[in-house]
């Protein structure tokens, strides 16, 4: 399940729940009980394995072997 980041307007909490995708816009109070909140908007950092062998040759680097 997904985890969403959430500031409190009332009291600049900032904190994460983990919600169903479908539910990542409903409203949802903060730690304190405040209704006034927004969902921030966060990045997924995606990692491959550091065992995985480079990529061969044949790629552009920049443009300058493409003419």
């Amino acid at each position: 399940m997904p985890t969403y980041a959430y500031r409190c307007r009332d009291c600049t909490e900032t904190f994460e729940l983990q919600r169903p995708m479908a539910e990542s816009s409903a409203p949802t109070p903060c730690p304190e009980g405040h209704t006034d909140t927004v969902k921030l908007l966060t990045t997924v950092a995606l990692t491959g394995s550091a065992s995985a062998p480079a990529p061969a040759g044949g790629g552009c680097c920049g443009g300058g072997c493409c003419g």
